[in-house]
């Protein structure tokens, strides 16, 4: 398969990750996180703390407070078999304000498919 073909059909298999990512976290989708997210994967809180997979996996069990979560100028970079996923969130908080921030998730690529391997999180 062509170089080309080979990165675009990765892009379209990495927006269909970032597509089950945010509705994972929107649905509190521990299952679907357990298949898509490595052994070693880390995840940098917004109030700056830095949880591993398990710890990741326990904090997505808990339903969120959160409604309407959408990414956004969702940007896909590829470096050979790792790639990098900036995007930016728009939500609904509790009380009904609006809310937003941004992320930045690493994947790399292991045993032939994709898996996440970091994630950084804020808000603004």
């Amino acid at each position: 398969m062509p170089a080309e073909t080979m990165v675009r059909a990765d892009v379209e298999t990495l927006k269909s990750l970032n597509r089950d990512y945010i509705n994972s976290v929107q649905t509190s989708d521990v299952r679907r996180f357990d298949e898509i997210l490595a052994a070693d994967f880390r995840c940098s809180n917004p109030d700056g703390s830095l949880v591993d997979r398990k710890g990741f996996l326990a904090q997505t069990a808990r339903p969120v407070t959160i409604t309407n979560l959408q990414a956004q100028d969702v940007e896909i970079r590829i470096f050979g078999d790792v790639a990098i996923i900036h995007a930016r969130t728009t939500y609904t908080l509790a009380d009904g304000r609006a809310g937003s921030g941004r992320y930045t998730d690493v994947w790399a690529r292991q045993g032939g498919r994709w898996l996440a391997v970091s994630a950084h999180v804020t808000r603004c």
